[in-house]
């Protein structure tokens, strides 16, 4: 069944994609991340009625739980009636020694999904232009609870933001705005079939924790909260904006890597933003607080030649060279 043109998913796609004239000038697919959930199926209707021609669905097949091949079958089912094109995966989403399940899902689906999309295009048009995820409000104030408890910086309580690249692919999240009750209730009057995960009711994993205990006691305090949770990410987006645009005037005067001398000049805010922004760039690493301020200890010391620098970061290691910093990564 055709989704109504005035659902709320709809309404957030077409603002989303308003602000991004490049997709839909363009003739390249657009792709869904579609797990045959209630999120994933209401953006794939809201998507399909927009560009009814352009649309390619993607399922990731985990394998981590029995339900999984109900998931691949609702998804299978749902795309066949709405005459979807469905690309399907299967990956191997066991975690490492010390990673959590959920960090291993997470990295195996985004792999994935950029592996399909890259290749979902046409002989004029060889990838997708964009996945679009199905994040909604409930799993941007999800995120920023637990940044919150976690004792994250402005990335952190910045939460999810609505474009990000990832392995060679375009990402987008256009419900960020859009209630998760909306989703589903707009799911029930088109009587569309989804399925609910099972694993969302296993409080074993923190984000289940704050779902069912945390977002129902700000719920009760503070009703209608979704809205300002989000307006406070987005400040924090903003404001982390403006960090980084200073970050890459100071990094214009220290060069890259950072000049010693020259980070010595800055402040010790001003180290420590345009650190944090070379290592990320250079490196996508990101130091603890603990390491941060112990390079910065490192660098105010090292006044003299022969000073050395010395810190293990993110599993590497940051030294002086000559005079500039040098960050080795793990072999």
């Amino acid at each position: 069944m055709q989704p109504l043109p005035h659902n709320l998913a709809a309404q957030a796609l077409a603002r989303w994609s308003a602000k991004r004239p490049e997709l839909t000038h363009s003739q390249a697919p657009l792709a869904v991340a579609f797990s045959a959930g209630a999120d994933s199926t209401a953006l794939l209707l809201a998507a399909h009625a927009l560009w009814p021609d352009r649309v390619v669905a993607l399922h990731v097949h985990h394998g981590l739980q029995s339900a999984a091949d109900l998931f691949e079958s609702t998804a299978r089912a749902t795309c066949a009636q709405l005459g979807i094109q469905l690309v399907v995966q299967r990956v191997d989403a066991a975690a490492a020694p010390g990673q959590s399940p959920e960090d291993a899902a997470r990295q195996a689906r985004y792999r994935a999904l950029a592996a399909m999309a890259l290749e979902a295009g046409k002989a004029d048009e060889p990838s997708a232009a964009c996945v679009l995820l199905g994040h909604h409000a409930d799993d941007q104030a999800e995120t920023l609870l637990l940044a919150l408890s976690r004792g994250a910086g402005l990335p952190g309580l910045a939460s999810m933001g609505a474009d990000f690249e990832r392995h060679g692919m375009r990402f987008g999240r256009p419900l960020l705005e859009v209630p998760a009750s909306e989703l589903r209730g707009w799911l029930q009057t088109q009587q569309q079939a989804f399925v609910d995960d099972p694993s969302n009711l296993d409080v074993h994993f923190t984000r289940n924790r704050i779902r069912s205990q945390l977002m129902p006691a700000w719920a009760e305090c503070f009703p209608g909260f979704l809205p300002m949770l989000a307006r406070s990410t987005r400040h924090a987006a903003q404001a982390q904006t403006l960090l980084n645009e200073l970050a890459d005037l100071d990094l214009a005067l220290t060069g890259e890597p950072p000049a010693i001398a020259a980070l010595q000049s800055l402040s010790n805010a001003r180290q420590a933003n345009a650190l944090r922004r070379w290592l990320r760039r250079s490196a996508q690493v990101a130091p603890s607080d603990a390491q941060l301020s112990e390079l910065l200890a490192q660098i105010a010391d090292c006044r003299t030649r022969g000073h050395h620098i010395r810190i293990c970061l993110a599993d590497g290691l940051l030294t002086r060279q000559g005079e500039r910093l040098l960050y080795t990564p793990p072999i």
